[in-house]
């Protein structure tokens, strides 16, 4: 998540929030991924050349990851120039991103649809980032909060 985050930063997470609310495309959250992700890539389906991951894994991981949502349920997505392309429309304008670079998952111009109830999750280092690109959109079920502040270290110390 650099440069949001720094590795061995510690976030506040709000485990209730969803309780009461949708995610939304740019919530940074805390969520288990797929079986598979924590060991890099692996699709729940084998996706076409240039074309992100468009179904997890069955089962769910035990570790906890954090990224940011760029897609929600419904929600049409491709990737151009490490930027998500939702419904059409590119979300270049995120300050937070570090630049993709020219990596393949740079640019996956072929479009999937996010299945209802899953989230398509990016990391903000888009050029080094194992993400939803890999391993396909993670079930509500499996987001277990919202990331909203930093406790540590004490010079980071501040809300996301």
């Amino acid at each position: 998540m650099e440069p949001t985050l720094d590795v061995g930063q510690r976030v506040l997470v709000n485990r209730f929030v969803y309780h009461f609310k949708d995610p939304k495309a740019g919530d940074v959250v805390v969520f288990h991924p797929p079986v598979g992700a924590d060991n890099g890539t692996e699709c729940g389906v084998m996706p076409k050349p240039g074309e992100p991951c468009s179904q997890p894994t069955k089962g769910e991981s035990s570790q906890n990851f954090i990224k940011r949502i760029v897609a929600g349920p419904g929600d049409t997505l491709s990737v151009k120039g490490g930027h998500p392309v939702v419904n059409g429309v590119e979300k270049s304008d995120e300050p937070y991103t570090n630049p993709c670079g020219n990596a393949a998952a740079c640019n996956m111009p072929r479009t999937i649809t996010i299945p209802p109830d899953h989230y398509f999750m990016m990391g903000d280092n888009r050029g080094a980032s194992d993400d939803s690109r890999f391993w396909g959109p993670v079930p509500r079920d499996w987001i277990i909060g919202e990331a909203f502040a930093t406790y540590w270290p004490p010079d980071r110390i501040g809300f996301l």
